[in-house]
């Protein structure tokens, strides 16, 4: 993710903190619903906290909090009370708070009296805004000055800044509320036993217009758009029925969470991709949302189609080191609002990413492989080539053959792969690498992009084509086995660095080399048996650095921490070579792991080892839900299936290694080749239900992409 210059992550919201959002909006609020000045909580509209403070208080005494769920990801209930009545043990005042996000800000405030008399009581609405972008909330960083002015007009309560360039708003509608500086003021009279209703609508403004269409408000209205796309989403999923009732939760608590981390575009409405977590991450981010698509296609193929396309409008056409784009280049991260001097590059679109190019090519293969879309798949080829020769042109920077990456901005990303902390690179002694640094699995992404290059070529029957990639792929697979090894270590380098020398820390990094295979065979045992060691595995999951590494940090974001994806992948690739029992304990502790966090595992959690403490550990201001820390365990369960399409040949493979124990696994409406397929598996068969007569079943692993492009050929 972006913003790891510096250890700025914002702090915890605080206990009990409650997320909704919708698209890119998002509402982060304390326990009984009030928004508190001088922390991270607020409305926040196209990356801009336009709502900094929201709090009610009932004759000046706030709410105690009683309970707050989110039935919905957009819609939040937060129940209260009013405490602090001396003398009084109980209060006859229960008030109920409805909270939308969506077209601005709905909440509708619900009293109900419970003395057997009437009630009067003064009620108040503090609201204020300081219009900070999401940048300066997450960094605790004052909102950049402007000139604000509060004023009412009518039944609203308007709060209006100028400064920066532009003119932003906020506009409360309450009707019938008296106006007191930033609070709306109510006097009611509640009968006895009876109810009082009140309804507050904010739209954030910038330069005049709405920030979001507020055609509809009211709670129906305003969320009928938002609730018609989850329960469509929901009436696509696969429906697990399986033995084990905690994965069974993890897995349908993923589909849950992956619906509401979705971002629509206007424009394309028929694109959808996944934004990478809640709630600094509202956004498209080239790597997060690629490898969370494609961790996500036992759920909905189509989510790695709209990612890819929409990553293909935006794909690098020019050189600007500001915002480090180049020609074919796929894109970091989209900011909408945010102020240019916070965003990274100065711009809303920031290219600086080693790794999403070379993704983009493997993913788009992948795909293709699915059998979605073929002529979708096939006009995103050019936008492939683009990538692949900028891979070429740009990302091997002194053409070795290699990709390598080096801030060209001040205000860039020091590290350009996933660990992109500015301390994420470290020798084994934890000194800082020194760029240009090619990454292993970076280089482990471009083998798997000259191999799917070379697999899409051959479906065409361009033989040259393939032959070209294929070729390259080999010798990138060579000298990478040949310069990455540490023979007296017996793991492969994280990196090399600027030296070309090897920054020889022991770290997760290589799990992804064999998800993706380009490590040499008589080098794998050893690589697994390291990622299995005790300084690497947790019992949870797979430290992103040893234990005995310099840098070492348990409770840090990527010297030490597990990251569930990060820990998934690397047990893909277990699984790949043949590491059955060792992928699957992988597999199990993360599984053991997300029933300890209600079913929903977060974004990392800290790297302490399970056999001194018996429950994972969390992560403070990890993003949660997080988009492919939700994705996680149904790529687990694909890997544990071993499913693997490849319906450019009519094949599909399947040979499940489910743990002993796991008991009954059935899985209906899979998403498969424009049908739906049922697969059950028991210790005494495999059935799959559905698939088309034009496909083999195959029940064996499937060979590598290496191997299997040679089968094809050979075909």
């Amino acid at each position: 993710m972006s913003g790891w210059n510096a250890d700025n992550a914002a702090g915890p919201a605080g206990a009990g903190a409650v997320t909704v959002l919708d698209g890119s909006s998002f509402c982060l609020t304390s326990s009984n619903g009030d928004m508190l000045p001088g922390s991270p909580h607020g409305a926040f509209f196209h990356d801009t906290r336009y709502i900094t403070e929201w709090n009610i208080s009932v004759d000046d005494v706030p709410l105690e909090a009683l309970a707050a769920t989110a039935p919905e990801p957009f819609r939040a209930l937060f129940i209260g009370r009013v405490s602090g009545h001396v003398g009084i043990a109980d209060t006859p005042l229960l008030i109920e708070r409805e909270r939308i996000i969506g077209a601005g800000l709905t909440e509708t405030i619900t009293i109900e009296n419970h003395l057997a008399v009437p009630n009067t009581f003064r009620l108040a609405l503090t609201v204020s805004a300081d219009f900070a972008d999401l940048f300066e909330v997450k960094d605790g960083r004052p909102a950049s000055p402007g000139r604000q002015r509060v004023r009412l007009e009518g039944d609203s309560l308007l709060l209006e800044c100028e400064g920066t360039g532009r003119s932003q708003g906020l506009a409360v509608h309450a009707p019938g509320a008296a106006l007191e500086a930033h609070r709306l003021i109510f006097t009611p009279t509640i009968p006895a036993h009876g109810k009082w209703t009140q309804t507050f609508t904010a739209t954030p403004y910038l330069n005049g217009q709405a920030v979001i269409s507020t055609a509809a408000y009211g709670t129906a209205e305003v969320s009928s758009e938002a609730r018609q796309r989850l329960f469509s989403w929901r009436m696509s999923m696969p429906i697990p029925n399986l033995g084990d009732a905690s994965v069974q939760n993890t897995i349908l608590r993923s589909q849950e969470d992956l619906g509401s981390l979705r971002i629509f575009d206007p424009d394309h409405p028929d694109r959808i991709v996944a934004a990478a977590g809640a709630p600094w991450f509202m956004a498209l981010f080239g790597r997060d949302s690629l490898i969370s698509s494609l961790m996500s296609l036992l759920l909905d193929p189509s989510l790695a189609l709209g990612t890819l396309q929409t990553l293909a409008d935006h794909q690098g056409m020019e050189v600007n080191h500001a915002t480090e784009e180049e020609p074919g280049r796929i894109l970091h991260e989209v900011r909408l609002g945010t102020s240019t001097e916070s965003v990274l590059g100065g711009r809303s679109i920031y290219y600086g990413t080693a790794d999403a190019t070379p993704l983009f090519v493997g993913i788009l293969s992948e795909l293709g492989r699915w059998g979605l879309e073929t002529d979708a798949v096939h006009a995103l080829l050019p936008a492939a080539d683009r990538a692949l020769a900028w891979i070429e042109n740009y990302g091997d920077r002194d053409g070795d053959g290699f990709v390598e990456y080096q801030r060209q901005t001040e205000h860039g990303l020091i590290n350009q792969g996933w660990k992109d902390s500015w301390d994420g690179i470290n020798f084994a002694d934890g000194s800082l690498a020194q760029g240009p640094i090619a990454l292993c699995e970076v280089q482990a992404y471009t083998y798997g992009a000259y191999v799917g290059r070379a697999l899409m070529a051959l479906d065409d029957g361009d033989t040259e084509t393939a032959d070209l990639w294929t070729a390259k792929a080999v010798r990138l697979k060579e000298a990478f086995n040949e310069r990455f090894w540490l023979p007296d270590r017996g793991y492969f380098a994280i990196a090399l660095d600027g030296d070309k020398k090897p920054v020889d820390a022991l770290a997760s990094n290589m799990g992804h080399c064999l998800w993706m295979g380009i490590v040499d065979t008589d080098k794998a045992a050893q690589v697994a048996e390291r990622l299995m060691s005790r300084e690497m595995f947790t019992g949870w999951g797979i430290r992103t650095l040893a234990s005995t590494m310099g840098a070492y940090n348990p409770l840090s974001y990527h010297n030490g921490s597990v990251w569930p994806h990060d820990s998934a992948l690397v047990a893909h690739g277990l699984m790949r070579y043949g590491f059955i029992k060792e992928a699957q304990r992988i597999a199990y502790g993360l599984f053991e792991a997300a029933e300890h966090f209600g079913g929903r595992l977060p974004e990392l959690f800290c790297g302490l080892d399970r056999t001194r403490f018996p429950h994972p550990v969390p992560y403070p201001a990890a993003c949660s839900p997080q988009a492919w820390a939700a994705a996680a365990p149904i790529h687990l369960i694909r890997m544990l299936m071993r499913f693997d399409p490849a319906l450019p040949w009519n094949e599909l493979w399947l040979a499940p290694e489910l743990p002993n124990g796991f008991g009954q696994f059935r899985v209906d409406n899979v998403p498969f080749a424009g049908s739906r397929l049922a697969i059950n598996i028991t210790q005494d068969s495999i059935t799959v239900d559905g698939l088309p007569d034009t496909i083999k079943l195959r029940l064996e692993p499937r060979p590598a992409l290496r191997e299997l492009l040679n089968l094809t050929r050979i075909k």
